[in-house]
This record gives structure tokens, C-alpha cells and sequence, in this order.
């Protein structure tokens, strides 16, 4: 009986003794898998970043690129939180700025991204590995490859791009062979009581509609607005500005009283019918999520698709 009993019971402590191992073992290769890091070539130098973040803060301007690529959130910035497309999205993500040190601190972010005109820099990179990338320095979808990097999703970010210039290009011809090679297309918004027009790398859809479908903007826009993105004008100018075809990012908050004067209404495409209106807040961007909006809103408003 206990020659039979002995071997049994050691048979089971090993079995235990093993399931034991193999769970340890398991714990640690999670742990190591999460303090895993790799080197990103930032703008100011290698950084070494987690090789998969898990609770990224973003600062500005980039957190549809971040969650187009399907990657945790822990906070972000007060725009993002105000885009109506993003509500849902962002509903359990804390808002927090650069001067929330104390806030970004209790979220126990792993990566912070920012802009390098964000205040703060060396205190942000005490809480944890930070980014920062300057606007506009490289064109809108590098800036969404390089964000692609930074966060081990290179290859999702690659393919993204490819298959969006390919389907804005083509649309792009679309709407040419419909309006006509030298009609133009302004856009234009009205923000606390102030007037704008913007270049070809300002978000609001104006890098769909000049960089990738290569439409005709006004002379005066070129001249006065390609330089620094935007350009802020009058009422009374507002003819030399507007194209053929107006794009209007409209804040609802704010004074829209320029669409009652003599000027805005007599604007050949106010007459023509042809100003499309958007909400500004969910076209201030030129992030994937943002981009694909106003791709499917162009389509729309030329094309009637």
C-alpha cells in the first residue's frame, strides 16, 4: 500500500512543482515582455520608448494617429476631447495639457507625445520616455508613418498610406474631370470673430484637396497663405480669397454673422451653390481617422457619392 501511495504523491508534487514553474515563468516573460524598450530616432536624438506601449499620453495634435493604429490611450488634449467624431472613442480618456504635470503623473503613462513647442519638455520626460515632433516639419502622412514607428506599428501605418493616396488620388481625378482642371477650391473658416484661408498643409481637408487631388487654389490664397498654412483676412478681401468652390469649416460656438453681409452673399459660389459646410471641430485635424472623413465628405459634396 505504500509503495503504491509514494510514488503517487510524488507524481503530484511534481505535477504541482511544474504547473507552478511554468506559471512563474509565464509572469516573468509578461513582466519582461512590458519593460521591453526599443530606440526611436526622434527629432532631438535616439530615445529609447516601450517596444509596445500600453497607456500613451498625447499632448497634441496626434491622437487619431494613435488610435488609428489601435494603441491604448491614457490622456490627451482638450481639441481631441472637443471633436465630436472622438466622443465616444475618448469617453474614459483622461483630458490633461502640459502644464498637467500632476494629473499625467497619476495616469502612469509609459509614452508621452507632444510637440516641440510643448511646455514642460524636461519635466515630461521624467515621468516617462516623450516625443515630440514639430508641425509640419514633413509632410502630414510621413508625420503618420513616423507615429507609426514610435509606436512598433510601421507596418499597419505603411499600408494605410499607400491604399489613402492611391483612393484620394483617384478621386482627385474624378473631380477634375467633373469641375474642370482650373476650378478652384478655397478654404475658409471663421474663428473667434476672425476670418481664415488656409494653404495646402493646414489640416481641414486642405491636404486632400492640393497635395493628393492637386485642385486649383485661388492666386491670392498661393500668394498670401501657402508660406506660414493660414491667413487671416477681412470680410471686404473675402472676393480675392474665395474659389470657385468653398469649402466652409464652420465653429458653430462662435459669430457666423459674415454669411448675412452683401459681400459673403454675392460670392460666385454662394450664388452657384456651391460652398460646402463642415463643422470645424471635426475637420481641424489630419490625422487617419479625420482624413477619412473628409476624403468620404469630398466624394460626397463633388462627386454626389
Amino acid at each position: 500500500m505504500k509503495k503504491i501511495l509514494i510514488p503517487s504523491l510524488l507524481l503530484l508534487m511534481l505535477l504541482i512543482s511544474g504547473c507552478g514553474s511554468s506559471e512563474q515563468k509565464s509572469n516573468s516573460a509578461s513582466k519582461g515582455e512590458e519593460s521591453e524598450t526599443r530606440t526611436y530616432e526622434s527629432e532631438n536624438g535616439p530615445i529609447e520608448v516601450p517596444a509596445n506601449p500600453k497607456r500613451v499620453v498625447v499632448l497634441a495634435s496626434f491622437t487619431g494617429n494613435v488610435m488609428a493604429l489601435g494603441v491604448n490611450l491614457a490622456g490627451t488634449d482638450s481639441w481631441s476631447k472637443m471633436n465630436p467624431r472622438f466622443e465616444e472613442d475618448l469617453k474614459d480618456v483622461e483630458e490633461v495639457s502640459d502644464e498637467n504635470l500632476e494629473k499625467i503623473i497619476e495616469l502612469d503613462p509609459d509614452l508621452i507625445i507632444g510637440l516641440s513647442t510643448s511646455k514642460n519638455i524636461d519635466k515630461l520626460s521624467e515621468i516617462a520616455p516623450t516625443v515630440t515632433y514639430t508641425y509640419g516639419k514633413v509632410d502630414y502622412l510621413t508625420q503618420h508613418l513616423e507615429i507609426g514607428k514610435l509606436l512598433n506599428k510601421e507596418k499597419e501605418a505603411k499600408e494605410w498610406v499607400d491604399d489613402f493616396k492611391k483612393r484620394a488620388q483617384e478621386t482627385g481625378q474624378e473631380i477634375k474631370s467633373k469641375i474642370g482642371e482650373d476650378t478652384t477650391v478655397s478654404v475658409i473658416e471663421n474663428w473667434d470673430k476672425q476670418l481664415y484661408v488656409y494653404g495646402d498643409n493646414w489640416g481641414r481637408g486642405t491636404e486632400i484637396l492640393y497635395q493628393e487631388m492637386k485642385l486649383a487654389m485661388p492666386e491670392k490664397v498661393k500668394e498670401m497663405a501657402l508660406k506660414d498654412g493660414y491667413y487671416a483676412l477681412s470680410i471686404e478681401v473675402l472676393p480675392e480669397f474665395a474659389g470657385d468652390y468653398v469649402v466652409l469649416s464652420k465653429n458653430l460656438d462662435t459669430d457666423n454673422g459674415f454669411q448675412e453681409t452683401d459681400t459673403y452673399k454675392n460670392l460666385p459660389a454662394v450664388k452657384n451653390d456651391r460652398v460646402f459646410e463642415v463643422n470645424a471641430k471635426e475637420f481641424y485635424f489630419n490625422d487617419p481617422l479625420t482624413l477619412e472623413l473628409q476624403l468620404d465628405f469630398f466624394k460626397k459634396s463633388f462627386l454626389g457619392k
